[in-house]
């Protein structure tokens, strides 16, 4: 376990639990994504219907998770009233969790369970998505990536749960 999901552990234990508000695929990439209310989230692979499941099994990007806090501190920054999350091109958007806190973290979403990965920067897109300076603004509030541990479904309005550190 590394020494950050040590010192995280101490302090998460009684982390609050969020909400999963909006979940988005991107079945190709380039092409506009599809918004569900409803998902399949398979071990090893991703999300059912997004590109990513296609992909290379194991990855650690299965699944990109932003907050709605982050999506509002990007929208304040390029002095925008809202941004829709699919502009962002991340999986998931949740609210009332602290995404940084979730880092090495395992968690649960309806009945699937992920690790958070890494971060999820922007990548050079963005500039195109949110205009200039999108990549800038994005910087630090990119969200997560996350390995789909555990197969089962989620939907908007299910909990997400702080389950304990990456077990390594």
């Amino acid at each position: 376990m590394s020494t950050q999901a040590r010192l995280f552990a101490r302090y998460l234990n009684d982390l609050p639990a969020g909400k999963l508000e909006w979940i988005g695929l991107r079945p190709e990439r380039k092409v506009p994504m599809k918004i569900v209310d409803e998902v399949e989230a398979i071990e090893g692979l991703g999300l059912a219907g997004d590109r990513r499941c296609r992909g290379t099994p194991g990855s650690a990007r299965q699944a990109t998770i932003i907050s709605v806090e982050y999506i509002n501190i990007i929208s304040r920054l390029l002095k925008r009233d809202e941004i829709s999350p699919s502009l962002l091109r991340r999986n998931l958007v949740v609210s009332g969790i602290n995404l940084t806190a979730l880092r090495h973290q395992r968690f649960q979403i309806g009945s699937a369970i992920f690790e958070a990965t890494a971060l999820c920067h922007p990548c050079l897109r963005m500039e195109q998505a949110l205009g200039k300076h999108g990549v800038a603004a994005m910087l630090g509030h990119g969200g997560l990536c996350a390995r789909i541990t555990q197969s089962g479904s989620l939907k908007t309005g299910d909990d997400v749960i702080h389950l304990g550190p990456v077990l390594s």
